[in-house]
């Protein structure tokens, strides 16, 4: 059986990798360890079809290292036990681990020392937050990465990559179905080289046309208008137009994204501006959001339209407030930036000192919960777009005032 065509053009150096600019690109700090010839164990994480294998496998490629891949999942204990006396016998070894997050207790235990003694290297893979979804243990041994999506533009350099490779002899392709293709990937480069790798075998001559495209892919390949201005284009039209409150441009950007048949994008764009654009001003959005969704994917299309148009409309029309959001990034900053200091004494675990709210007079009691050195710092500033937030913003300054 033939290997698939996204096997065969996997690069081999971290030079050749498509995208993820920022970890493989010029002087950054994948390509310098590998400069160096030293890495270090690490988890790599992103949307599949991104390049997370495809990065692991470079790396050790140019650095000319033994490895072995497991499965978190599929690989069961004896696997690990047969990896970790390999890496005993070559006094070194990389393990290449696909869905780490799934990686129970018995197998983090075997892997754990050998970790923490730099027998093993590891490098783990995963499309879940490693924040969230990874054991500390692992995670305090590893380096952290996240992969960024890939751009439209970086699908069409693979597709085009693909075609000059000569891996399929022949093969005709004209710009409109690359970018149909592209388009279609939903920013997965693997899933672009399957179906251009189906298309042309499709076809008796190895030509691809976007009728190829539209008989061989059972997702409608739908240009937004004849000017081809990109898919991704149409989803930012989508979220600033709800954002500014348009609601007959929502609804028309909504119309191009159901005609392209990208339901997906749609639910997760709808999430994020629930959160991102509303917010506070009206906080019963998200919840309404989801259980829109879920009433579309139990309606399908063409019904689920309705409560998209429904939704999609009262999102326009609400009021909007950001505040949260932006909160939270200025608290990160300061994180990130060193400004942290110590958890005060008195709300550390069981303290004696610690005063309960709900002892005193409308569950409220004046005590410092900051650590000192952000003891004064706001980074909440609330807006009054809304009646909700306008109320908040009572309570907030009510709690500032009993707190000079």
């Amino acid at each position: 059986m033939n290997e698939p065509l996204a096997v065969l053009l996997r690069p081999t150096k971290t030079s050749e990798i498509i995208g993820q600019k920022h970890l493989v690109g010029e002087n950054k700090i994948l390509s310098n360890m590998v400069k160096n010839k030293r890495i270090f164990s690490m988890i790599l994480y992103g949307k599949p079809g991104i390049g997370k294998t495809t990065i692991a496998l470079a790396i050790v490629n140019e650095l000319g290292l033994r490895y072995r891949s497991l499965n978190a999942v599929i690989n069961n204990k004896k696997d690990f036990d047969i990896v970790v006396e390999e890496a005993k016998m070559y006094k070194g070894l990389v393990v290449i681990m696909d869905e780490i997050h799934r990686l129970n207790k018995d197998k983090q235990d075997l892997l754990l020392p050998y970790l923490e003694s730099g027998l093993i290297i590891l490098i783990g893979l995963t499309s879940s937050n490693p924040y969230h979804a990874i054991n500390p243990a692992i995670r305090s041994r590893c380096q952290i990465y996240e992969l960024k999506e890939l751009e439209n533009e970086d699908i069409i350099e693979g597709i085009k990559k693909a075609v000059k490779s000569k891996i399929l002899p022949n093969i005709k392709i004209d710009k409109k179905s690359i970018e149909a293709i592209a388009t279609i990937s939903g920013g997965d480069l693997r899933s672009a080289y399957n179906l251009l790798e189906v298309c042309y075998y499709s076809t008796s001559d190895g030509k691809i046309t976007l009728d190829t495209i539209k008989n061989t892919n059972s997702k409608p390949v739908f240009y937004h208008d004849k000017n081809e201005d990109g898919h991704y284009d149409v989803i930012s039209a989508f979220q600033k137009s709800i954002r500014g409150s348009d609601v007959n441009a929502a609804l028309h950007y909504l119309a191009r994204l159901i005609e392209a048949g990208d339901l997906d994008i749609i639910y997760r764009r709808m999430s994020v501006i629930a959160y991102e654009d509303i917010g506070l001003a009206n906080p019963s959005i998200g919840p309404k959001v989801d259980a829109c969704i879920h009433a579309c994917e139990r309606l399908g299309m063409p019904e689920a339209r309705i409560p998209l148009g429904t939704m999609v409309v009262e999102m326009a029309l609400s009021p909007k407030s950001n505040s949260a959001h932006i909160a939270l990034d200025l608290a990160l900053q300061d994180i990130r930036e060193g400004r942290s200091g110590k958890v005060p004494d008195h709300i550390k675990t069981n303290n004696p000192n610690y005063k309960y709210p709900h002892d005193y007079p409308n569950s409220f009691v004046k005590q410092q919960y900051l650590p000192d050195l952000l003891k004064n710092k706001e980074y909440y500033n609330p807006k009054t777009t809304s009646k909700y937030e306008r109320s908040l913003k009572e309570v907030y300054d009510n709690i500032k005032k009993l707190n000079n």
